[in-house]
């Protein structure tokens, strides 16, 4: 195992300089002495750090298994090509700027590359440290595309007493990558939770999160991408309203994971599943002050946890509240054993999830010296408790650190000096408590399987071999259009009526193409009637849709006259009563493949932004569910009296576009907009399907070269 456990590793640019990475690459090396031969590469010779060094790999006698390059750019390629020359495998690029060719030759001989650019590796369980920096062991692991982010975990991690199991900067993944990475933590001992940093998500992310998942160890995700404009002008509502993170946030949910915003939170939220994961969002309240329980309170609302009503809370000191939050007023400075048994009432209660103990304890013992020993009998009590119920517990102590801190974070309890951290770890961990494992089934029930390959971390060349979601999605046994696994389909050319008959499932006003007045006149449609352009997208934006006619002919002169010759559509008007109309898009993600999303429709959709948004392709179950979240969702229910719509239905249509977008890889983007669902059913009453690399503009679709 190249990169976790090399049997010899040689430093090249070793340094006495406490200022260069070459000093901290060999100190670091030294610490694994007993379990590997450590060489160090100095090319003027001498000692470091008190251990004789070589001038060159070549001056060895046996071929070290991993390099670490620590020179400047410039003399990598003479390293590179020496090291490949006496049969190294394995390189750790610390060095920025390392030539494309470079990164090639070590492909070509068979060898691997962690990095370049990269901040190295530590392992905790074999005495790996390759990498910038000191690191507590424990049982967090770390993949990071930022070093320095990276680091900061780790520093985050060693204050929280949780510390890290392995650590693997990877740079700029020229060759292995952070799915690689990831698939070897699934196996890892040591690692009981996985923090990750990315910027940007190669082949294999999402199946490489649930396997981990998977195998009892959550990832928690922190990436960037909230305040950056959009990669790619939007070419439709879909495009427009689909930001990249609400995209993250669907693969996090798909994978059993979860996303936070900063390196404090991911570390939080790691102290708390280092104890398992809560059973739900009932968390039970303990303070000494009924306003810092109140606080409490508040933001455990805020954080969409709940703060039940309690039953069962025989055993509380006298004169404590009995509701929730529980207040002790007083009864815990009065004998500091209260603490402990308040706890115990709410772990063995039944009536919460998690527990948040807010206030004095942890400050006792420092201020006045004669309680530390008893404060600190009660925080091993309430790490018992913790363990032996599997309810988790979380502190907020108004002292950073104490004996009795100490002795709650290395007991598994974590401890916060703020309350709105150790809440907010709490919302964070019952939002992935919440997300089950689950397999992705089309509305025919056919199995879309999402599988890693497998790699061994170091192991042999030949490229990322996991599957990423597109991938799977594309080699699916999904239903073509055609609604046959597989079936081949012709190369479809863009057109409101073309799209209606792709999307055969879908309902649509009856409808028929003209071109001139007369066939306006001699239509065999009801109105009112609707007038379109076939070839526009934005047909409001244009002024090429016309609605509520009688006499659809004098609209169609005025719109040819403005147009332009070329096909049109005359539609029946949808005159249902009771509707609501929506937007659904499905789009393939530059990062994640093909998403769905549904949301409040018609003209005013990006104005609203009221949507939900999933990686495709989805169950009509999920369709339901992202309903659900919409703020809108109550007017599906019937609001003011109305009847409900046929969810059912619509549900049904949202799982087929999804379907349909998986199992065509030449389109790019499908979008109904609006669709009107009532009680009665779906209609659509406008669709737009862009093909893969045929960019939008005002002429049929498709932008003329």
């Amino acid at each position: 195992m190249i990169f976790s456990d090399p049997a010899s590793v040689a430093v090249v640019g070793a340094s006495d300089d406490p200022s260069k990475w070459g000093h901290w690459l060999a100190r670091g090396a030294l610490v694994g002495h007993d379990r590997r031969a450590v060489h160090l590469v100095n090319r003027g010779g001498g000692a470091v750090l008190g251990q004789p060094t070589v001038r060159s790999l070549s001056e060895l006698a046996e071929a070290p298994e991993l390099v670490v390059l620590a020179v400047p750019a410039a003399h990598v390629p003479a390293v590179v090509d020496e090291a490949l020359a006496v049969g190294v495998r394995g390189f750790v690029g610390i060095t920025s700027g390392i030539d494309d060719r470079v990164i090639r030759r070590i492909r070509d001989a068979g060898a691997r590359l962690l990095g370049p650019n990269c901040l190295g590796v530590f392992d905790a369980a074999t005495s790996l440290h390759l990498a910038w920096g000191r690191f507590q062991a424990g049982s967090l692991g770390v993949v990071s595309q930022s070093g320095q982010v990276g680091l900061e975990i780790a520093g985050l991690a060693a204050s929280s007493d949780i510390g890290i199991s392995r650590f693997v900067s990877v740079g700029n993944q020229a060759d292995v990558t952070a799915t690689e990475a990831l698939l070897d933590l699934v196996s890892h001992d040591l690692t009981t939770v996985v923090g990750l940093y990315l910027e940007s998500f190669g082949s294999g992310i999402v199946a490489a999160m649930s396997e981990l998942r998977a195998a009892g160890k959550p990832v928690v995700l922190l990436t960037v991408g909230s305040s950056v404009a959009a990669q790619e002008a939007a070419r439709t509502h879909t495009g427009a309203l689909t930001s990249s993170l609400d995209v993250v946030d669907a693969a996090c949910r798909l994978a059993g994971a979860v996303r936070v915003a900063t390196p404090a939170a991911l570390v939080d939220l790691a102290a708390v599943l280092t104890s398992g994961l809560p059973r739900g969002g009932r968390v039970g309240v303990i303070s000494d002050s009924g306003g810092q329980g109140a606080i409490a309170a508040d933001l455990a609302a805020a954080a969409g946890l709940t703060v039940p009503t309690l039953s069962a809370v025989d055993g509380l000191p006298l004169g404590a509240s009995k509701r929730n939050p529980i207040d002790l007023a007083g009864a815990g400075e009065q004998d500091l054993a209260n603490y402990s048994r308040a706890v115990e009432v709410l772990v063995r209660g039944g009536e919460v999830d998690t527990v948040v103990l807010s206030g004095y304890f942890g400050s006792y013992g420092e201020d006045t010296p004669s309680l530390e020993s008893p404060e600190v009998a009660v925080a091993v009590q309430i790490c018992s408790l913790a363990r032996e119920t599997g309810v988790p517990v979380v502190v907020h102590s108004m002292r950073e650190d104490s004996a009795a801190v100490r002795t709650l974070r290395a007991g598994g309890v974590p401890v916060q000096h703020t309350i709105e951290r150790a809440v907010a770890a709490l919302g964070d961990a019952a939002r992935l408590g919440a997300l089950d494992q689950r397999s992705t089934r089309t509305s025919d029930g056919l199995e879309l399987s999402v599988q890693a390959g497998r790699i061994e971390f170091g192991g042999p060349p030949g490229g990322d071999a996991c599957v990423s979601l597109s991938e799977a999605q594309s080699a699916s046994t999904a239903p073509s259009a055609s609604g046959h696994p597989g079936a081949a389909v012709a190369p479809f050319t863009p057109g409101y009526l073309a799209a209606r008959d792709l999307l055969g499932f879908v309902r649509f006003p009856r409808a028929h193409a003209v071109t001139s007045a007369a066939e306006v006149r001699a239509t065999p449609l009801n109105g009112p009637f609707a007038l379109k352009v076939d070839w526009l997208a934005h047909k409001s934006e244009h002024g090429a849709v016309k609605i509520n006619l009688t006499d659809p002919a004098p609209a169609f002169d005025e719109m040819r006259a403005r147009l332009g010759p070329g096909q049109y559509v005359l539609e029946e008007m949808d005159t249902r009563e009771h509707t609501v109309e929506l937007i659904i898009g499905a789009k393939r993600d530059h990062s994640f493949g093909p998403v769905i999303l549904v949301g409040a429709g018609g003209i005013h959709a990006e104005l609203f932004r009221d949507t939900a948004i999933e990686l495709a392709p989805v169950t009509p179950a999920t369709a339901r569910d992202m309903l659900a979240r919409l703020v809108s969702a109550p007017l599906l229910a019937g609001a003011r009296g109305a009847p409900p719509v046929d969810v059912a239905s619509l549900s049904e249509v949202i799982a087929k576009i999804s379907e349909t977008l998986v199992a065509r890889p030449d389109l790019a983007e499908i979008e109904l907009n609006p669709v009107r669902v009532g009680p009665d059913g779906v209609l659509a009453v406008d669709a737009l399907i862009i093909p893969s690399g045929e960019p939008l503009d005002d002429k049929g679709g498709q932008r003329v070269a």
